[in-house]
């Protein structure tokens, strides 16, 4: 890091003393796991099911799902798979328990249809055990998807509904539901995320008491897309492409799962009812199964260049990274993923190093970078969340030529906001927040130089 010294300018906010504890005291705060959550930053989710052992397998197509014995990875290695993503910079993993198939990579009691019944260890194998433990051994917080709205096996659609004609009613399933989570909450420790793709049905609706089941087992796990009652929700941006939107705010409405979504709801609203950040999943690969399973063709890695888009447009729209990790029929990430994921992390530590930085509170925050001009082409904007998401609209200026010019501007900021412009050489910046719902707490005002941004002219290069 050079060596810089940092010339810090505090104008506060026309805030009188009173207007502004009254504006503080209405600001939604997250709680101390969402926060833990966003500190985070960066997550792997991996996926491994029958469509990797069977390619032509369609979950939606009733009674025709593979049997148990088709799943056997001749040397399986969960430690393989977390240290992938460790090399990515991923602090926590989720495995993917139960998709769509409805086969359990664990012993469930509930049914025949898991790993108790295939090949594999001898039907003595336990994959949500071997994950967990690799987690631990290499220091990432663990967590589970176990899909309650779909299952190929029972025949039930999302959201959670049974098939008329199918091995089970809905009553029946409901308690399948809870016994399966029951014993992946109950069972296998502390959770750091329970992930609910598609949300789930409500008991009103018809769906299993699962509110309930969380608070009693998992209270403090953050949870994507679950019950609305859960107290560390964090919501879908929208897409899988690694696009969160912008502007991306941490407050949102109360939702639940993918019902009714409007399209405030992925992108938050500021002076939202609760504190429900946006989480922005996407595999590595592209084309068959979306990307999110392994196949030995029809697929597509992503480049680099690529996936550092995707941080920026991810992390740096405050909004955490979830990469999707496959796993090949030999129970193992394949080895050009590997390399890929090991490239991505080097490259964030490299081109994302703070170069200068500062922090304080104000209208304005001034960064003197020294008496030489120095080149940039990006800045880092972290607000300090735990006292709120403050920040609605602010502008970042250069001294150039005996003034201040605008080099770029933006509206939500929250746990990080990265924005990248045309390579600039300055020797001070100037952050001005125009507009905020209470005095700005800056924890990070920092410069980069990427060195990827000649020839750009935008406020944020990458995809919008």
């Amino acid at each position: 890091m050079i060596k810089l010294s940092i010339l810090l300018t505090l104008i506060f906010l026309p805030f009188c003393l009173p207007a502004q504890k009254k504006a503080e005291k209405s600001l939604i705060l997250p709680s101390q796991q969402q926060k833990l959550w966003a500190d985070a930053e960066i997550g792997a989710i991996f996926h491994f099911d029958m469509p990797v052992f069977m390619a032509d397998y369609n979950w939606k197509k009733w009674g025709s799902h593979p049997p148990a014995t088709v799943f056997n990875p001749r040397r399986i290695n969960t430690d393989q798979w977390i240290s992938s993503a460790k090399a990515a910079g991923a602090k926590y993993a989720i495995l993917v328990a139960k998709h769509c198939s409805g086969f359990s990579l664990w012993p469930t009691g509930a049914h025949a249809y898991s790993v108790k019944n295939s090949p594999w260890k001898n039907g003595k194998g336990d994959l949500v055990m071997d994950f967990l433990a690799s987690c631990k051994k290499y220091g990432l917080r663990p967590g589970i998807y176990a899909s309650a709205s779909a299952n190929g096996y029972l025949w039930v659609d999302n959201p959670g509904k049974v098939i008329p004609g199918g091995p089970v009613d809905q009553e029946t399933y409901n308690k399948i539901v809870i016994q399966q989570l029951g014993e992946l909450w109950g069972n296998y420790g502390k959770l750091f995320e329970i992930w609910f793709d598609g949300g789930v049905l409500p008991v009103k609706d018809g769906g299993p008491d699962v509110a309930s089941l969380l608070k009693k087992l998992q209270p403090d796990a953050v949870v994507f897309q679950g019950p609305v009652t859960a107290k560390n929700l964090i919501r879908w941006i929208g897409n899988e492409d690694g696009l969160a939107p912008y502007p991306n705010w941490s407050t949102s409405h109360v939702i639940n799962g993918n019902a009714n979504l409007k399209k405030d709801d992925f992108s938050g609203i500021p002076n939202g009812e609760i504190w429900c950040p946006g989480e922005t999943d996407f595999p590595l690969r592209t084309g068959w199964q979306g990307g999110w399973f392994w196949k030995s063709s029809d697929q597509q890695l992503m480049k680099k260049g690529q996936l550092l888009d995707n941080y920026v447009t991810s992390v740096g729209r405050n909004s955490n990274m979830l990469i999707g990790i496959v796993v090949d029929t030999s129970g193992n990430v394949p080895p050009e993923d590997v390399s890929l994921l090991r490239a991505f992390g080097n490259s964030v530590k490299d081109k994302f190093k703070p170069l200068s930085l500062t922090s304080g509170s104000g209208r304005y925050l001034e960064l003197q970078l020294s008496e030489q001009s120095h080149k940039i082409d990006g800045v880092i904007i972290c607000e300090d969340i735990a006292k709120g998401e403050r920040i609605r609209k602010y502008q970042i200026e250069c001294w150039l030529d005996g003034g201040w010019k605008k080099i770029a501007e933006g509206t939500s900021v929250g746990h990080k906001r990265i924005q990248l412009f045309a390579s600039i050489e300055t020797t001070k910046l100037r952050l001005t927040i125009n507009e905020a719902a209470a005095l700005p707490i800056i924890k990070e005002f920092a410069t980069i130089n990427t060195g990827d941004s000649e020839g750009q002219s935008q406020t944020d290069k990458t995809k919008k």
